[in-house]
């Protein structure tokens, strides 16, 4: 099988430079070109300008998320916790207007015909309102909101891979799943810089003719870490990434 049906989808950046090259690094060593980035690349890291251009240089489709949404004023922050506020007002102070206006010109979904796959942060079903799809009843809901066979999305940090199939019956797995035909799928690529499913390790999805992969990678954390201890972002942000929670 050739590379051309072979790409990756990543999600939830979150100015996680360390993380977003280490993961890049793994991509391209494995010769794919094609990479989809599903939003949230601001917000919790250090390094949001670093972030948003190595998404621009590198990826055939960005999305906006609710973290990029508050930096630009357009999503109201109320309903973010206390340190993710704290994260975007010190973002919205270095970010520069370059990477505002990538991050503005986004769109919230992305239907990319060649490969038959929807593009989204959050749910296909109202992406606005920053939904989370978390059960196999939300994912029943969304189903019936997608116009392709399979569906990427963040949000989260969960990764998941929930199939299902003609006869609708579902399966679900949190590594890997091999494609069967009339088979549909909502596919969490996880997140590259602020993982949450007790692996520090970045997540993101390999997908290619048969097959649909959660791949998890190396990075360095600590070098993270000191960045934000020095842009002084609170230190339960800091912590956590060292646990994945």
């Amino acid at each position: 099988m050739g590379n051309q049906s072979k790409y990756a989808v990543i999600s939830d950046v979150h100015a996680n430079a360390e993380a977003l090259k280490s993961v890049l690094r793994d991509i391209k060593k494995r010769q794919i070109q094609d990479i989809f980035f599903l939003g949230d690349a601001v917000g919790y890291g250090p390094e949001p300008n670093e972030s948003v251009g190595l998404l621009k240089s590198e990826c055939k489709t960005i999305i906006a998320g609710n973290h990029d949404w508050g930096v630009l004023g357009l999503t109201e922050t109320v309903s973010f916790n206390e340190y993710a506020r704290i994260a975007i007002d010190w973002t919205k102070g270095v970010l520069r207007a370059e990477n505002i206006e990538i991050l503005r010109t986004a769109p919230l979904k992305s239907e990319i015909s060649w490969l038959d796959i929807t593009l989204v942060h959050a749910t296909p079903c109202e992406p606005e309102k920053w939904h989370y799809l978390l059960t196999l009843s939300d994912a029943e809901i969304n189903f019936k909101y997608m116009h392709t066979d399979t569906c990427f999305i963040g949000h989260s940090h969960r990764p998941f891979i929930i199939g299902m199939s003609p006869s609708g019956e579902f399966k679900t797995n949190k590594q890997e799943m091999n494609k069967s035909k009339g088979s549909r799928y909502i596919i969490n690529a996880g997140s590259i810089g602020q993982p949450r499913d007790g692996d520090p390790r970045a997540c993101y999805a390999l997908v290619d003719e048969s097959r649909i992969e959660l791949v998890r990678v190396d990075y360095d954390i600590q070098s993270t870490q000191k960045k934000m201890s020095e842009a002084g972002l609170p230190h339960i942000l800091i912590e956590r990434l060292s646990y994945g929670f």
